[in-house]
């Protein structure tokens, strides 16, 4: 069954992450939103901020917006977790940049929307390069997120790395020291389980296998 962008996104905030992106992105690019299940999310998977390898901040790109497209390593991330199946992860490591399109990007997220996942950054702000955002920057964003929270009402967070679980539970965190410990976060009185893990992705590769151990704990305890 086909599935359109709209499904799988929160369009309503978007216009608010389009402000920002004049502000913090680069000129040249869009934001990236968050995508994948909108209704009834187990996770919410939170990572930094977007860069411009995704191929679809270009401006002109009309399809879907969303994380980690035209790139290899997350997927590997998710494919270990079973968020994504084979056939699509090996599609995932043949393509080249060119052949990514709005039908199989969609079909990618559909995948992850079917696990009730919603992966998206905390730093909607799209770079050229994978420059480093200080804290300053990324706190510009926390009250967006935390509305995306809101709407989302997902049974669980994860955090990706120390810089943005910080940020986003307001307290000094250290992913070494906190593995399999989950932190309350509370939005407008509601409370949110909240789990910080290593970033896998970019330096953070050499942690991926730890990542995975966490994560797959965390999913066991929400199917328990």
């Amino acid at each position: 069954m086909s599935i359109t962008a709209k499904e799988l996104q929160l369009n309503k905030i978007h216009s608010k992450y389009d402000k920002l992106q004049t502000i913090y992105g680069s000129p040249n690019l869009d934001p990236i939103y968050g995508a994948g299940c909108i209704d009834n999310t187990d996770i919410c998977l939170i990572f930094m901020n977007p860069t411009g390898k995704n191929l679809t901040s270009d401006k002109m790109w009309t399809g879907l917006k969303a994380p980690w497209l035209n790139t290899k390593n997350t997927w590997k991330l998710l494919y270990n977790l079973n968020l994504i199946d084979e056939k699509l992860y090996l599609e995932i490591k043949s393509k080249k940049p060119i052949d990514w399109d709005n039908e199989f990007c969609l079909h990618v997220y559909k995948q992850i929307a079917d696990k009730k996942i919603f992966i998206t950054n905390l730093g909607k702000c799209t770079q050229e390069d994978a420059r480093h955002l200080n804290d300053n920057v990324l706190k510009e964003y926390l009250s967006l997120l935390e509305e995306e929270i809101e709407l989302l009402n997902p049974k669980i967070i994860i955090t990706f790395g120390n810089q943005v679980s910080s940020i986003f539970l307001k307290t000094n965190i250290s992913v070494s020291k906190c593995r399999g410990i989950y932190y309350d976060k509370v939005i407008n009185s509601i409370t949110y389980k909240t789990y910080p893990v290593y970033y896998p992705v970019g330096q953070g590769m050499r942690n991926i296998n730890i990542a995975i151990e966490d994560i797959e704990k965390i999913i066991d305890n929400i199917a328990n």
